[in-house]
């Protein structure tokens, strides 16, 4: 089975693996003896599925959640139950691959033009003008 993240790329289920533990939090008894919380990992630098450019701006845009290895851990541990976890963990590494598939738009530098650089000027003489016009006037008494 495979994870379809875009009609590009899509990752075997042989490239995850998953570890489940105990959760944190609110739970009652049922949280001290049942491990419904998972941890996804998956490997970004040995993985065939991702192109050479994805890859490295899912390093960027994990973060900290990327070992000094290149595998990058995924906690779930929002819902009470493994299976909600696990769909939550995966549906997180998805997004988080989908959102690194994007291409940013390279930015190209531009200048103010001639016609804006003269408003200007001409804002900031007719400001200056105001204020100086404002106090200075002096009744004798």
């Amino acid at each position: 089975m495979t994870l379809q993240v875009t009609p590009d790329i899509a990752i075997a289920e042989d490239e995850l693996s998953e570890r489940f533990v105990r959760a944190p939090g609110p739970g009652g008894q049922n949280v001290n003896k049942v491990e419904t919380a998972v941890q996804l990992r998956f490997d970004i630098r040995r993985s065939p599925s991702l192109p050479a450019g994805v890859r490295a701006r899912l390093e960027q845009l994990a973060g900290s959640r990327v070992d000094a290895d290149g595998v990058l851990t995924i906690q779930a541990h929002r819902y009470r139950t493994r299976e909600r976890n696990r769909a939550d963990a995966r549906e997180r590494l998805l997004a988080l691959i989908a959102k690194a598939s994007h291409v940013p738009k390279p930015r190209r530098p531009t200048k103010p033009s001639r016609a804006a650089k003269a408003r200007r000027v001409d804002e900031k003489k007719q400001r200056a003008r105001v204020k100086r016009l404002r106090g200075g006037v002096r009744g004798e008494d």
